[in-house]
């Protein structure tokens, strides 16, 4: 039996990025997902949206770090550290300046025994 080598490179192998608000992780973003605003709406976090297509800036979104890249150009002047959830995708892990009452965010999963011995 022969085997053939198969090579991937780097770049077939991107990670999805982890969204965040405010420090706490809310969501791996992924194919699922058409914008960021979709996204965030899945997990209930609190975002006002008109138009979805980045032409009114209601959505308007703080960045505190990351990055992202636009579906459609919006037609809403941003500042460096602004982005339109409405029509952009995250190019990397991000972290928004929104609230995270109300959200559904990411929990940790604690070892049974390890809960066991904390308790006692």
């Amino acid at each position: 039996m022969t085997f053939k080598a198969v090579s991937f490179s780097q770049a077939s192998f991107k990670k999805a990025p982890i969204v965040s608000l405010q420090g706490q992780p809310v969501l791996l973003f992924n194919q699922q997902h058409l914008t960021l605003l979709e996204a965030l709406e899945q997990k209930k976090v609190s975002t006002f949206s008109e138009c979805r297509n980045g032409f009114c800036g209601q959505c308007k979104t703080k960045i505190i770090s990351g990055s992202v890249s636009y579906i459609t150009e919006p037609l809403v002047t941003l500042e460096a550290d602004e982005c339109l959830p409405c029509c952009c995708v995250p190019d990397t892990d991000i972290d928004l300046d929104l609230s995270v009452d109300g959200a559904e965010l990411v929990g940790r999963a604690i070892n049974t025994k390890q809960a066991q011995t904390c308790n006692t």
